[in-house]
């Protein structure tokens, strides 16, 4: 009998699918804790993803914190397929009903985006892989999800991320500290961050 947790991308629907010529086909699809904890851990595991805060963790409670997100109407988690393979890990949240909201006035329209991208493998970099790939999920997130801004809060030390949203089009806005959060499923460490933003019309303008 096959193992219940083997991930099964095919046969999820996408939430957005779309082609790039000379990239490939890239799927956003509802992250299943049980199937995809194996993968998460994986990458969540390695020092380049110590910002993600989850590298002590094992592949278990990394299956406990995403079964929690998903019974949350406010953050979900999205993983993202490229011809068949996963690449990344896409979270999106209501600003307003996180912690970051203590930080900056929120728009209607608004929404979070936490990214965490794959290792690179055995080919190592690709120029333009993560701009092609990044270009995708604003798609599905600006414009499938009918949003007007996108929000992100990179770790202030994280200057790679900091500098891959710079040259996504994003503008930087104020370093901030966001507060702890204590509660009974969700403990969060104070974290120094640096928000940028994007619009749609400079995303995909008219």
């Amino acid at each position: 009998m096959p193992d219940p947790r083997t991930p099964s991308y095919a046969t999820r629907t996408p939430l957005h699918e779309q082609h790039l010529d000379g990239f490939g086909t890239v799927r956003v699809l509802p992250l299943n804790a049980a199937e995809d904890a194996g993968v998460i851990h994986r990458w969540v595991s390695e020092e380049r993803a110590a910002f993600w805060g989850m590298t002590e963790l094992t592949r278990d409670q990394v299956e406990a914190v995403y079964a929690h997100m998903e019974t949350l109407d406010t953050h979900h988690a999205r993983l993202v397929v490229k011809d068949g393979e996963p690449v990344a890990l896409l979270q999106t949240y209501e600003p307003g009903a996180d912690r970051v909201s203590e930080c900056y006035d929120v728009e209607p329209g608004d929404i979070g985006v936490h990214l965490l991208l794959a290792p690179a493998g055995a080919r190592g970099a690709r120029p333009g892989w993560t701009a092609a790939l990044a270009g995708a999920l604003m798609a599905y997130v600006l414009l499938g999800l009918d949003r007007t801004r996108i929000v992100v809060d990179p770790d202030i030390g994280n200057e790679k991320a900091i500098a891959r949203f710079l040259r996504q089009g994003f503008t930087a806005g104020p370093a901030v500290v966001l507060p702890v959060v204590d509660l009974p499923d969700v403990h969060l460490p104070e974290k120094k961050a640096q928000l940028a933003f994007l619009r749609r019309e400079v995303a995909f303008p008219a």
